[in-house]
């Protein structure tokens, strides 16, 4: 009884139902819930999941989304993903897209840009919008003054929403510039093609958001190690999760932890082939010690350089030991083959 009366509260966890990775949650319970020193690129992400979140209808979603966001701020995030047109999934009174869109700042999206404002946090907050009398799933991107800085409307929208009414975004993904750096964001079926994923990797985004319906499961994991960027999920049903460039799960949401994920992403990182550029690691451990962590996956000949230190960044080691990222070198090893096929 006693376990059994454990589960069914543990969404009380540590007060929301969140995860945290393991660093963050010493962090939380630092002495008087003070702040620890950020290194210059870390940033703060939380995302949700809806799972076990109902309401009767879209109004009162948002009220239910925005008292679950109020329960995390003390974790100070530096944004928040919210699920894929999340106002409209699991309620009971529907309404038609048509009676629900709107241009942000809307009924809706004035709601979280006061959130954001109050709590100095950006927000990409998904729902419907219109323009010019044509409706789309799209995801609002909020600042931390509570201002827009933009929309990402859904490329690839599925035969069922086209049939709806909704208009499929262009095929030019934007990306936004904030305050930690550059992000993106996909909507659920983005998932199936590549384009919206490789176009932000060609326009430089460090962190991409998947607003969805579903988890999305390892091919998450898998954008993030292919494009060399993290990845952050938010579902309305499943798992929600942080991955970072390497693919690797950073936190998630689960059995435990039924609605949030929250952790640290540190961008000051350079992802590398291991050969040749191993031969350099000695002397840079000889020089950085515990300043500079480097991480070597065996199997998949990958290394990660990431800066422990606000005095260091990884763009001076790279150039001090002439390493080349990733991209730098298969670009370097692709030139070459070119030129000898001539």
């Amino acid at each position: 009884m006693e376990r059994r009366n454990f589960i069914r509260n543990s969404a009380l966890g540590l007060g929301a139902g969140i995860t945290l990775a393991p660093s963050a949650a010493i962090a939380s319970n630092s002495k008087e819930n003070s702040l620890p020193i950020k290194l210059p690129r870390e940033v703060w992400i939380a995302t949700l999941t809806l799972t076990k979140i109902d309401a009767v209808n879209h109004e009162e979603m948002v009220e239910e989304v925005l008292g679950h966001m109020a329960d995390i701020v003390n974790y100070n995030p530096d944004l928040i993903c919210l699920p894929e047109v999340f106002p409209f999934f699991h309620i009971s009174e529907k309404k038609l897209i048509a009676e629900v869109a709107e241009e942000p700042l809307g009924k809706i999206t004035s709601k979280f840009s006061e959130f954001a404002k109050k709590h100095n946090t950006y927000i990409i907050c998904p729902l419907y919008t219109t323009e010019d009398g044509k409706y789309y799933n799209a995801a609002v991107v909020i600042d931390r003054d509570g201002e827009i800085v933009g929309e990402y409307r859904k490329t690839h929208t599925t035969e069922g929403e086209m049939g709806k009414g909704i208009t499929p975004g262009p095929l030019e993904p934007p990306v936004f510039k904030t305050d930690f750096g550059t992000i993106g964001v996909q909507i659920c079926f983005d998932l199936e093609w590549n384009d919206g994923w490789e176009k932000l990797k060609e326009k430089g985004a460090e962190i991409v958001f998947f607003c969805s319906a579903y988890s999305g499961g390892k091919a998450i994991n898998t954008r993030a190690w292919q494009n060399k960027y993290c990845v952050v999920s938010s579902t309305i049903n499943g798992t929600a999760k942080i991955c970072d460039v390497t693919g690797d799960e950073v936190a998630k949401t689960g059995f435990w932890d039924k609605y949030w994920a929250i952790a640290p992403l540190n961008l000051d990182k350079a992802f590398l082939h291991t050969w040749p550029y191993i031969k350099k690691f000695k002397a840079i451990h000889a020089k950085y010690g515990r300043k500079v962590k480097i991480t070597n996956y065996d199997e998949e000949e990958w290394s990660i350089i990431e800066s422990l230190s606000p005095d260091i960044k990884v763009a001076d080691i790279l150039e001090e030991f002439e390493l080349k990222t990733h991209k730098q070198h298969i670009k370097s090893a692709t030139d070459m083959q070119k030129k000898l096929r001539e």
